[in-house]
């Protein structure tokens, strides 16, 4: 028997591949494998107990070079809530696992620890445990976070229909635009340490990479608005994959309208100065971690004037259809070229 490669497989495959021999042995267990979180029964018959867990490793999520301690704490925590708030639910507890070098002083943890207490604070998250141990390579964060939801309101990714709008919060491709201006400076950095990092003028873009916030504000405002979404999902990887990932789970299609994709002026100049398209940072950079979802038509009114949502298209009935419209006119298939942790190089 031959050897197979994870890169031959790519990250989600890998992962159908390894999933798909799992059996539940418990009826409380609603959804395992396959959304932003699994849903488990609680005694309260109406309500869920959704679970998650991100992995940061350093040198795969993260540069020590340009990363503070205490935005690295922050952003730990609020990659998990993502996910809870994607199911549109309610974060509630998280634990907290960390495998740290010798490299690292016990004050270096403690600004760590201080980022992670902050976003819990700041949204009313309780940490309840965790682990540490050693490591010979380096930093490694694993959060488990916890949340609720009411049964009548929980959104998967796999409820989308025909004719359903698509929805998205905030603006899309500040988060990679960051990582590049920091990736620059770092190499500036290298070639020359007496050259000291310019990031004027970029705060904003640098910020929604080094210090994501979670969509706590979307889910009240759809709670305000009395919306449930159709399907719902965070944008980690990118706006291609994560439609994919809905169309996919509903056996649907969409078509997206790349004039309307909401693009901050900051991205659009990133993208300007490094001769980039900033569609292909909304397409294909993730780390945004807004939320993308669908609703049904007849919430249009309700929804059409809000500032932080913006309605990019809409779900077919054909399932192998993934279009953009561009704003020449032109139709793309859509294809998921965002982040991939085995993707061949």
């Amino acid at each position: 028997m031959s050897a197979t490669p994870v890169t031959e497989l790519g990250e989600f495959g890998l992962i159908d591949k390894l999933t798909s021999q799992i059996k539940h042995h418990h009826q409380q267990t609603i959804k395992g494998v396959g959304d932003d979180t699994a849903v488990i029964a609680s005694p309260d018959k109406d309500i869920y107990n959704l679970i998650t867990k991100d992995l940061l490793v350093e040198g795969v999520h993260f540069n020590i070079m340009y990363t503070p301690l205490k935005h690295l704490g922050y952003k730990a925590i609020a990659v998990n809530l993502s996910d809870i708030y994607a199911m549109n639910g309610t974060p509630t507890h998280v634990v907290v696992g960390i495998a740290v070098s010798s490299k690292y002083t016990v004050e270096a943890l403690e600004e760590i620890y201080e980022g992670m207490l902050l976003a819990c604070n700041k949204y009313n998250v309780d940490m309840v445990g965790g682990d540490t141990t050693s490591s010979i390579s380096g930093l490694m964060l694993s959060v488990t976070a916890f949340g609720t939801v009411n049964k009548d309101k929980i959104a998967y990714r796999s409820g989308a229909q025909p004719g359903d709008l698509i929805c998205v919060s905030g603006n899309l491709g500040s988060a990679y635009s960051g990582l590049l201006v920091l990736e620059r400076e770092k190499e500036v950095f290298k070639a020359n340490p007496d050259m000291q990092p310019d990031i004027s003028g970029y705060s904003y873009v640098v910020e929604r990479q080094l210090k994501p916030e979670p969509g706590k504000d979307v889910v009240e405002l759809l709670k305000k608005l009395e919306i449930i979404p159709t399907a719902m999902i965070d944008i980690s990887d990118g706006l291609a994959s994560e439609i994919m990932h809905i169309t996919k789970a509903s056996e649907k299609g969409a078509v997206l309208y790349e004039e309307k994709i909401p693009i901050d002026m900051q991205t659009a100049a990133v993208g300007h100065e490094f001769k980039i398209d900033p569609t292909t940072f909304a397409l294909n950079g993730g780390e945004d971690y807004e939320l993308l979802f669908t609703i049904n038509q007849s919430d249009y009114e309700k929804i059409k004037d809000q500032e932080i949502i913006s309605i990019i298209g809409h779900i077919t009935e054909n399932p192998a259809q993934r279009d953009l419209v561009a704003t020449s006119g032109n139709i793309v298939t859509l294809r998921a070229q965002g982040w991939d942790s085995f993707r061949k190089e």
